[in-house]
């Protein structure tokens, strides 16, 4: 194991954060995985199974059994990590600017258009080459001025030239989901199946470049856009896998859990050739991916006390009563009720309301909302 210390920028006299990479097995011109916990600092499971995860990579590495590159990125917000406000943890958004930690990666397509359009060739291996020598010194070049920025401008750097790239989340309360593009279905597919995710949530573009797509969706962009301006396909292929996992809720912390979803990734790393094993069945598809323009939310008319009155991974109907929205002054209590036929994949942990909160979320099978489809 190599591991690397990536300084940021200094936010002010005295104060320094680094990020640390830990990089196992053959790195020379083998292919290569990246696999981050915790972008949003709060989501501690990550955290967890990255340890479990680097156990495993560090024995895979010392039977020489590991085919590639394995990057693996422990703790993926130093500067979340250490933002606590009147002792609670504040970890999604950075507070300096009030930024979501995993919104706003930069957009490589233009500059490396620029830069390999003219050179392209009839053969996807060296066009992929090409290009991922492109993302890596666009990521290099790339400005910045905060240490938000310098923090964005790592990890996209770490990961922009990686055949597989897993975004290690949690929810607030939630049964395990992944999100990834359709494109890439058939190749997360396995994944899904490996860490028995109940909802898988497609979007070609969910908006506002996340980690993820920042990662894969920057091939086809890429390739539609040289096309457009060449006037012929040319041999790009899409070159990147990337996936968001969710690991459940913040509190589903335990070294049970940790341990089994370790195992999965490193099983879906043995299916896609990192691992020199043979590997095991793929379980069951739990169920069909949904559109996460099909994601609906389920929000408070008023505030009050939440008590919920179907359990996550439930199959709901349109209109059925999944939560009580208590008013314990006037003593109303308003049913609140599902927008969709779909699965209660994820729900608020506070049990506390505010009015226009959105309380739950029900992955519904038809594609509902338009522009920006995550939260905030």
């Amino acid at each position: 194991m190599i591991l690397n210390r990536h300084s940021l920028i200094s936010p002010a006299p005295g104060t320094t954060r680094e990020l640390h990479s830990l990089h196992f097995g053959p790195a020379a011109g083998g292919s290569k995985a990246v696999i981050q916990a915790s972008l949003h600092a709060d989501e501690v499971p990550a955290l967890l199974v990255a340890h479990h995860l680097r156990s495993r990579l560090a024995g895979l590495e010392r039977r020489g059994l590991l085919r590639g590159e394995v990057v693996l990125v422990p703790v993926a917000n130093p500067i979340g990590l250490s933002q606590r406000v009147l002792h609670g943890h504040q970890g999604r958004f950075d507070l300096a600017s009030g930024e979501n930690f995993n919104r706003h990666f930069a957009d490589l397509v233009p500059r490396v258009c620029e830069m390999v359009e003219r050179q392209l060739v009839d053969e996807e291996l060296a066009n992929v080459a090409l290009v991922r020598r492109a993302l890596r010194q666009t990521c290099v070049d790339q400005p910045a001025a905060t240490e938000l920025q310098s923090l964005r401008r790592t990890l996209l750097g770490l990961a922009i030239d990686a055949d597989v790239v897993l975004d290690l989340h949690s929810d607030n309360e939630a049964v395990m989901h992944v999100y990834t593009t359709p494109a890439l279905w058939a190749d997360v597919e396995p994944l899904v199946r490996l860490l028995g995710a109940e909802v898988c949530l497609l979007a070609a573009e969910s908006g506002d470049d996340s980690f993820d797509e920042a990662c894969s969706t920057v091939w086809p962009r890429l390739a539609a856009l040289i096309s457009r301006q060449l006037g012929r396909p040319i041999a790009l292929p899409a070159a990147c896998v990337a996936a968001t996992v969710e690991l459940r809720g913040e509190t589903d912390v335990s070294h049970e859990l940790a341990a089994a979803d370790a195992d999965a990734l490193i099983e879906y790393l043995a299916w896609r050739g990192f691992v020199d094993r043979v590997t095991l069945p793929l379980p069951d598809l739990r169920r069909e991916p949904t559109p996460l323009a099909g994601a609906m939310p389920v929000t408070a008319p008023h505030g009050g006390v939440l008590v919920f009155r179907r359990e996550l991974g439930a199959d709901v109907r349109r209109g059925e009563h999944i939560a009580d929205l208590v008013d314990p002054l006037s003593g109303l209590v308003t049913l609140l009720t599902s927008p969709v036929d779909g699965v209660l994949y994820a729900r608020e942990s506070r049990r506390l309301a505010t009015a226009g909160a959105r309380v739950a979320n029900i992955a519904g099978r038809e594609p509902l909302r338009k522009g920006k489809l995550l939260s905030d």
